[in-house]
């Protein structure tokens, strides 16, 4: 804090000059301050700033970098979950196609040219069934084959521990809510389509004339009720899938909220209030020419005591 200095009659050590020259740096620095505040656009620029501010802003940077990257993964998932439910609808279609072909083959105004006509035309709609199994892929990786499980990392905690959500196309996933998750209709000694125990969609090709197979009169009924409840349990994985689907969406609109929220609170922390500087800026460069002034002013107060030993 300056002092004032009322005798100034002495020309060894100039006192306002003194006060005045400290007070010109002290406008200088904050003036520099201002400059550097309004030109990053930051109001913290380094930890001396602001020291609780610092730790502040820089733990919830650190934070919000946690849930961008959980944002990242939410959408990974949410692409698996897409591509799974699209999946599923198609052979729910194709399935209830072949259930369909026979319906019309249980009818009694069928003959066997008919039957085996659409015991054919059923399969070409089991072979798309693989097709569709065989072309759900993501990440290299196959879908719908009984074997498919990934953690996707969907936000932190406090303490920035991971929070993981499963999805789990394996064939033993309780969640299925059905003996078997098996949609291959190709896999070898395949009986299980579907989770149905001795559904296979492999066998409709075996239908001739000589031998109606699985259309025929004594076990028409057992194939429609295989289908039946093959249909349900692929809308069962479509429902399960569908529920993490909606868990994501929920997620990813509470990640974006606490993004947001985190940006509000770290820009509250560390960003310039434009118009607060430019005024504060105003004020040192006033008290700057001030400064100057009345240093200027204090060197010539000695000038007038020199007159005392002049000759």
């Amino acid at each position: 804090m300056p002092v004032i200095n009322g005798n100034s009659a002495r020309i060894r050590t100039n006192i306002p000059a003194e006060n005045a020259y400290n007070a010109l740096g002290v406008s200088e620095r904050d003036i520099s301050l201002r400059q550097l505040r309004l030109s990053t656009g930051k109001r913290i620029n380094n930890a001396s700033d602001d020291v609780a501010g610092y730790i502040t802003s820089r733990s919830l940077q650190a934070r919000n970098g946690a849930l961008r990257s959980a944002q990242l993964a939410i959408g990974d998932a949410q692409n698996v979950t897409n591509i799974l439910q699209d999946a599923l609808s198609n052979i729910n279609d194709l399935s209830n196609m072949i259930k369909d072909s026979a319906a019309s083959a249980s009818s009694g105004s069928q003959g066997t040219d008919e039957k085996v006509a659409l015991a054919k035309a059923a399969f070409r709609m089991a072979q798309q069934i693989q097709t569709v199994i065989d072309s759900t892929v993501f990440g290299g990786m196959q879908l719908l084959d009984g074997t498919y499980s990934a953690d996707y990392i969907i936000a932190t905690n406090a303490v920035h521990n991971m929070i993981t959500l499963n999805i789990n196309m394996t064939t033993n996933n309780p969640d299925f809510n059905i003996s078997s998750g098996i949609f291959d209709v190709n896999t070898k000694n395949n009986t299980n389509f579907s989770g149905v125990l001795g559904l296979n969609l492999m066998s409709l090709n075996d239908i001739s004339i000589n031998d109606l197979g699985i259309f025929s009169k004594d076990r028409i009924g057992t194939t429609l009720t295989s289908l039946a409840n093959a249909i349900d349990n692929v809308n069962k994985v479509a429902s399960m899938i569908g529920g993490v689907a909606n868990r994501l969406t929920s997620q990813d609109e509470l990640v974006k909220s606490q993004i947001t929220n985190y940006d509000s609170a770290i820009s509250r922390l560390e960003d310039t209030d434009v118009a607060k500087e430019q005024l504060s800026l105003i004020k040192s460069q006033f008290l700057l020419q001030a400064s100057l002034t009345s240093l200027a002013q204090a060197n010539q107060n000695s000038n007038a005591y020199l007159q005392l030993i002049k000759g």
